[in-house]
């Protein structure tokens, strides 16, 4: 089945917190990402987590606790109890240490649900852990050229492959951004801006599916994974101010800061 996702799909999965929600039912998200040379994607998969209205955010990659800190204190630092993990966005599989890549194939050995973005896609072959991939349409075509499938050219073709090859959900980036299940059950999520199309967006894409996840445990995660691209896009849309002519620029932060409004919606 295909289908376009909109505002009212969303509302079947974003909700409120009840006054018996704590900290931890309002789901936590562990992230480990960035690196030395790319500390920013970290700060953003953290901002987009915290945005989308986590309970708690976790940060145990290999960027400066400090940095972190110093934009979101509410951060706990290190591994812990997780509702769903956030890996790879800002990293280089090239330059990624080997202690790195022992944690990294940990958290996929594991019964997490786990995002799985830019440079911690080439670890996902032979994962345990539930999977949502986030690569971008190079990220994709190296995936699919790495696992010798054969790329039809049609995006739903080859990511409804992809998705059967490795038991994940795959969520292929782009204006139309196409969510597929093992089965074949996809999803379009449009973006209503194109000034969506902005470095570090796919960073806070990763931290919101990470916060939808953890908040929606028993969930399909083609589902949630597709909320959560509607969130993004629906945020980018009012950063922008686009509902009503050609907008803006903005940038990821933008985005970020603009959750809220995008949730608050959803939920009125």
């Amino acid at each position: 089945m295909t289908k376009l996702w909109q505002a009212d799909d969303a509302a079947r999965i974003v909700r409120p917190p009840s006054i018996d929600d704590d900290k931890y039912r309002r789901g936590v998200v562990g992230i480990h990402t960035g690196s030395p040379a790319y500390p920013g994607a970290a700060m953003l998969g953290v901002e987009g987590a915290w945005r989308a209205g986590a309970g708690m955010v976790r940060y145990s990659g290999p960027v400066t606790a400090d940095l972190i800190l110093q934009r979101r204190p509410e951060t706990v630092i290190g591994a812990g109890r997780v509702g769903a993990w956030v890996i790879g966005s800002g990293t280089d599989p090239a330059a990624r240490s080997a202690a790195d890549t022992a944690e990294l194939r940990r958290i996929l050995s594991e019964s997490a649900p786990v995002v799985v973005d830019a440079g911690a896609l080439d670890l996902v072959v032979g994962a345990q852990a539930p999977l949502v991939l986030t690569p971008h349409a190079g990220e994709f075509s190296r995936l699919i050229e790495s696992l010798a499938l054969d790329a039809s050219g049609d995006r739903e073709a080859d990511a409804a492959a992809l998705a059967a090859r490795l038991n994940a959900v795959v969520l292929l980036k782009g204006h139309d951004t196409v969510v597929v299940d093992p089965s074949g059950d996809l999803a379009h999520v449009r973006a209503a801006t194109a000034w969506l199309a902005t470095a570090g967006a796919g960073d806070v894409l990763a931290g919101v599916i990470g916060t939808v996840i953890a908040q929606n445990p028993d969930a399909p995660l083609r589902d949630v994974a597709a909320t959560a691209a509607w969130l993004h896009g629906r945020a980018a849309t009012i950063a922008a101010a686009a509902d009503s002519g050609p907008g803006r620029p903005i940038v990821a932060l933008d985005v970020a800061e603009a959750l809220p409004s995008a949730v608050a919606e959803v939920l009125a």
